[in-house]
């Protein structure tokens, strides 16, 4: 410890080490507030900036939007009216009607008037109150910004430039942006300019308006990096943001004259004149132009630096405060903490039997001893219960895979019992077909041997005797004939891969109309009645590798279905091919499937008619011999008057020797 070598007493040392992690805690924190403090700070100047950068932008673009609307709405009626006279009053029009314009020129091609020669210009200038339009004496007026430059881009644009008036009988002298728009005759011809000037001491004057802090102030820079508008008037058209900055020294002067010449718009913190300033900068809409608001920090952060005058006198008193309450408390506190020292060594050396007495003391130590005491008594009853509970739970591990044990031993004793239960009555069931197809031509023939035995015999008797029997072993015959379709994909439903009827299916070439005939032919026994049309897109000759007995199962489900559930009338089997796919769509006119069942319809053991015969396996079983086979079954949603369904399945695919670990 810091202070162990020292003779002091323990209050003091506790007093003094409190102390200690107080000054820590206490620099940490109001460091950590200054900071953040000082973030709040910056964060607020800088919406604040930003804010009258805005409301300053806004004003600067009123006038922009102002200038330009006029020169807009009048350049139509100098190019329909393109005369001497009619140019003078349309100019003298823009500056009287506006009262944020300074002036208006419409100046023309060489020799566009010949009766004026090869110059012609037109100008009118505001002076205080008095508008005055003149036509301009001859200059070359071609060369100046306002006239080359929208000639050059063949586009309205701004200009600014200092026009020192040194040339003309009347002029607007100084600092002056320019909105200058291209004139064409009606051929599309270029014949002349026409420029709105406003004055950029009035626009500086509308920009400085507003400033968040004393010493801010607003600079505006052209697409050079040109100062047209600066505090300092020996550096506007002369100097640009470039000009005096040093690569080394003044690297963020120059990232921020970049940003301002590339149109961009944030904020950074600059070093401007060895003075840390907070710059806020976006571009001037419709210009190439760029507006900038610079807040020096020292006027961000004044009330930030008296704050700290403040505050750290308070730390040092709440130091010395803290140090007196500290070593009084600790001394008060300390006295009775030594009869705990006995009793907690022996139940660190693994005593829990012994016991702690309570006290009668209602302070931080009472309670401590009293919380000591409790803990004793809990830690032997959770020691007890901690036994007790692992016992329970070793018991209760053992019984979970006893149970777990039971439960696959069940699950494979029900696989097991339906697939001995379906084949037993599988065989049965075929020795029943095979009789009651050969029946009819046996009655039939037993029938003619004894009429011709007995030729006095009643007709009716006869009848009879040819035909009810003949129903019979139809009857029997369809029923039989459902009931091992039943039982065939009750079977089906429960082979989980071992089934020796499919897996000794190999994949064949198999015929894509045949297969698609042979499933027609399978259904029109049950469903004599129906019409099935067949109409396919490929050849005879079409053939797919794949397997028989699952392609065959799918489709003839689906038809069955289909039959089973449409009008009777309107039941048609299509082939198509898309890609490597082979389509077969069967489609019906009929009630269709809702579309909130068709989720269910392909689950198993699932009936969205629960009076309608068959078990639900159907669908589902058709569905996953298509996947087996790399396809898939599925609905078109799109299809409303009956129900479509399409079978998809590749032309080829590789599958293992064991077909059933395809996926099923």
């Amino acid at each position: 410890m810091l202070f162990s070598k020292y003779n002091i007493s323990l209050s003091s040392k506790l007093s003094l080490g409190i102390l200690l992690l107080a000054v820590p805690i206490f620099v940490i924190s109001l460091g950590i507030l200054f900071y953040q403090s000082r973030r709040i700070v910056r964060y607020e100047a800088m919406g604040r900036a930003n804010s009258v950068l805005d409301a300053t932008m806004q004003r600067v673009n009123n006038h922009i939007l102002t200038v330009e609307t006029a020169t807009n709405a009048n350049s139509w009626l100098v190019q329909q009216y393109f005369q001497p006279d009619s140019m003078l009053a349309i100019s003298n029009r823009v500056v009287r009607l506006n009262p944020h314009i300074d002036g208006c020129s419409i100046s023309t091609e060489p020799y566009v008037f010949p009766k004026y020669g090869r110059y012609f210009s037109v100008y009118t200038v505001r002076e205080t109150d008095t508008i005055s339009t003149v036509i301009e004496e001859e200059y070359e007026y071609f060369q100046k910004i306002w006239y080359k430059k929208p000639k050059y881009l063949d586009e309205p644009c701004w200009v600014a430039y200092y026009d020192e008036g040194d040339s003309l009988e009347l002029t607007l002298d100084g600092m002056i942006a320019s909105y200058s728009k291209p004139l064409y005759d009606t051929a599309e011809n270029f014949v002349g300019i026409i420029s709105t000037d406003i004055s950029l001491l009035r626009l500086s004057k509308v920009i400085t308006s507003e400033r968040p802090y004393p010493n801010s102030y607003f600079v505006m820079l052209d697409k050079d990096g040109r100062y047209f508008i600066h505090p300092d008037s020996t550096q506007l058209f002369t100097h640009t943001i470039f000009s005096d900055a040093d690569p080394k020294l003044n690297s963020d002067i120059i990232a921020l004259g970049h940003e301002m010449t590339a149109g961009n718009s944030g904020h950074m913190a600059v070093d401007i004149n060895g003075a840390s300033c907070l710059v806020c900068y976006q571009p001037v809409p419709g210009t190439t132009w760029s507006l900038a608001l610079i807040c020096p920090d020292s006027d961000i952060l004044y009330g930030y630096h008296r704050l700290s005058y403040i505050l750290v006198p308070l730390l040092i008193v709440g130091l010395l405060v803290i140090l007196l309450f500290s070593y009084r408390t600790v001394a008060h506190s300390i006295r009775p903490l030594n009869q705990l020292v006995a009793i907690t060594q022996s139940i660190a050396a693994g005593d829990y039997a012994v016991s702690i007495p309570h006290s009668n003391r209602v302070d931080a130590v009472g309670r401590l001893q009293n919380s000591f005491a409790t803990m004793s008594q809990s830690l032997r009853y959770h020691l007890d219960s901690i036994r007790e509970t692992a016992g329970q739970a070793e018991h209760r591990n053992e019984e979970l895979m006893r149970a777990t044990q039971l439960a696959e031993e069940a699950d494979r004793q029900k696989t097991a019992f339906i697939q001995n239960v379906t084949h037993q009555r599988r065989t049965p069931l075929n020795i029943i077909m095979g009789f009651t197809q050969i029946l009819p031509d046996a009655l039939a023939s037993a029938a003619t041997a004894d009429t011709a035995s007995s030729p006095a015999t009643d007709a009716s008797a006869v009848s009879v005797a040819n035909v009810l029997p003949i129903d019979i072993a139809e009857m029997m015959h369809h029923n039989s004939s459902h009931l091992g379709r039943m039982v065939l994909m009750l079977f089906d439903s429960s082979d989980t891969g071992l089934s020796k009827e499919l897996n000794s299916n190999k994949l064949d070439d198999i015929s894509c109309n045949d297969v698609a005939l042979e499933a027609i032919s399978y259904v029109r026994p049950y469903y004599p009645d129906v019409n099935i049309t067949f109409h396919s897109d490929v050849a005879d000759d079409f053939t797919v590798k794949t397997n028989h007995v699952y392609l065959m199962r799918s489709l003839r489900e689906v038809l069955y279905n289909s039959a089973k559930y449409s009008d009777g009338q309107h039941v048609s089997l299509s082939i198509t091919v898309s890609g490597t796919m082979v389509r077969f769509t069967v489609q019906d006119t009929g009630p269709g499937i809702a579309e909130a069942d068709r989720e269910l319809m392909f689950k198993f053991f699932t009936k969205l008619d629960h009076l309608s015969e068959g078990l639900g396996l159907g669908l589902p079983l058709a569905k996953r011999h298509a996947q087996n086979l790399g396809g898939d079954l599925t609905i078109d949603p799109d299809y409303h008057d009956g129900c479509r369904m399409t079978i998809e399945i590749p032309v080829s695919k590789q599958y293992n020797d064991d077909i059933s670990n395809s996926g099923r």
